[in-house]
């Protein structure tokens, strides 16, 4: 890949095709024109609001042109953008804004309420809504300015794009305009694009699965279909209506789209292929027999570029091999490169420069304990077979420690989740009354059937070991989850409260 990052590409596809179409919003066109015109004037309007290169600008909005053209114009003029996520609240946004230190962020009026009711200080940023009276960030987009400035460089800051915390506080990764270009680049590797394609988008920007798409039309002449929000029983009418040909799915959406109804239409499409990661391996061949669309698994993070690895073979359960700007090793617990078919730490090295980022924001401890000489520890378990094919085990922290024993959590979620009435479940570590930890499980049930706690905890002893069946056994309505549809651990309560305990045969 050409060591470059994304931005100056805009004006260049507005000059050449200004009529054509980048993407369309709800089924709205939305010209390579419009967008650069419009990002100009945010970009003009920043600078007069005083937003100079390097500050921070946060985006609370949920998808629309208008965000897509904040996203670009905050890009142009070398500020650093903050996506924050629409349904975050309280202490969490608190954290996130305080620690962004933003100097303008722009949100949904009716988010407003909740930014002021965070604990933030209003008073450290200018707060501006995306559409209504006075000045907003629709008002911003029709002055038709001309940005003159020059753009930023490749290795200038693009963007803190804070990970979910799905264990803990969010950490701002620093992204720059490179690793966005490089996230493209990958993109385009593992969806097999083609001239002409057609890019279904159901991801919040604010995510880095849908924000790792947006320079995507600008390298290959392909079109963005986006919608505002992912709609499992609307999914594959909005992929007919758009032509869409390839789908891209995070965390626990290929398992909610199986569990919608079956149709007669479920084949009538024009997808050529879903890619995304997280899909387990069980309903692998489910998905491609109901759907007949084949699966291109990868694996990555937003550290490194957002796509590590990618299943070019469609290697079942496996992530694939590394894209050319990556290598990957499996590291033991001494730092030492464990042999094909053992089990470590996926460690990420660079093979060209910028691929791999060099901090969290404002976060020293974090940075040194990612990145060391030996590489950038994901955090992650894996391993490497004999053809050099990645396999993705789970988390390294995500593991309860059960009289001396390590139980992972993806081993347990694993065979729970097979049960026919599971839904979905979520594992965690509570004190144990003697020894380390006791399991606690958290099960959604199916809807529409009774779900007897006792009889399940006797399925899993007949799959588990002893040490991995959960003592306690909890049942949710449902589970609080982040844009990518992973499960909020650190939101489930420890409480022994209307639980299920094994020992007892008795719900407490």
């Amino acid at each position: 890949m050409e060591e470059q990052g994304f931005i100056t590409l805009l004006a260049a596809r507005a000059a050449s095709t200004p009529q054509a179409i980048y993407a369309t919003f709800d089924g709205e066109p939305i010209s390579f024109a419009q967008l650069h015109r419009k990002s100009d004037s945010i970009a003009v309007e920043l600078r007069r609001l005083g937003v100079v290169p390097g500050d921070r600008v946060a985006l609370m909005l949920r998808n629309s042109p208008d965000s897509l053209a904040a996203l670009f114009g905050i890009a142009k003029c070398g500020a650093v953008w903050v996506p924050v996520n629409v349904q975050l609240l309280g202490d969490g946004l608190n954290y996130l804004l305080g620690h962004c230190d933003p100097k303008v962020v722009f949100a949904n009026a009716d988010l407003f309420a909740v930014i002021r009711d965070c604990g933030a200080d209003a008073t450290a940023f200018q707060l501006i809504a995306e559409a209504g009276e006075g000045r907003t960030l629709q008002s911003m987009t029709g002055h038709d300015h001309i940005f003159a400035e020059p753009l930023p460089q490749a290795g200038d800051l693009f963007a803190l794009n804070y990970t979910s915390g799905t264990t803990g506080r969010p950490k701002g990764v620093c992204v720059t305009h490179r690793m966005l270009r490089f996230a493209c680049e990958s993109a385009i590797l593992c969806s097999d694009a083609r001239d002409g394609d057609v890019f279904f988008v159901w991801e919040p920007l604010y995510h880095i699965g849908g924000a790792q798409l947006i320079a995507l039309p600008l390298i290959r002449q392909v079109r963005l279909a986006m919608v505002q929000r992912f709609s499992a029983s609307q999914f594959w009418d909005q992929v007919r209506a758009v032509g869409a040909t390839q789908i891209h799915y995070l965390g626990g959406v290929l398992q909610i789209l199986l569990k919608q109804p079956e149709s007669d239409r479920d084949r009538a499409h024009s997808v050529r292929v879903a890619w995304g990661g997280g899909c387990p391996r069980d309903i692998w061949r489910a998905f491609e027999g109901r759907f007949g669309v084949p699966l291109h698994e990868c694996y990555g993070m937003t550290e490194s570029s957002s796509i590590t690895t990618f299943n070019k073979e469609r290697v079942l359960g496996s992530v694939g091999r590394p894209v050319p700007w990556l290598s990957v090793e499996i590291l033991d617990e001494t730092g030492a490169r464990v042999e094909p078919g053992a089990q470590g730490e996926i460690v990420v090295h660079a093979r060209q420069d910028g691929a791999v980022f060099n901090s969290y924001f404002r976060n020293p401890q974090a940075t040194a304990k990612a990145l060391r000489p030996t590489g950038f520890h994901t955090g992650d378990l894996g391993m490497v077979d004999a053809d050099a094919n990645l396999f993705f085990l789970g988390r390294l922290g995500d593991s309860v420690r059960v009289r001396g024993e390590n139980v992972s959590a993806y081993e347990v979620e694993h065979i729970a989740g097979g049960h026919p009435l599971v839904e979905d479940c979520a594992l965690i570590g509570v004190k144990a009354e003697v020894g380390e930890q006791e399991i606690k499980l958290f099960v959604k049930p199916k809807a529409g059937h009774a779900f007897d706690r006792k009889a399940f905890s006797e399925w899993l002893g007949q799959r588990l070991a002893p040490y991995q069946n959960p003592r306690y056994v909890a049942v949710v309505d449902d589970f609080d989850r982040t844009p990518s549809q992973r499960i909020m651990k650190h939101r489930l309560p420890a409480s022994l409260e209307d639980v299920w305990d094994r020992q007892r045969g008795e719900v407490i």
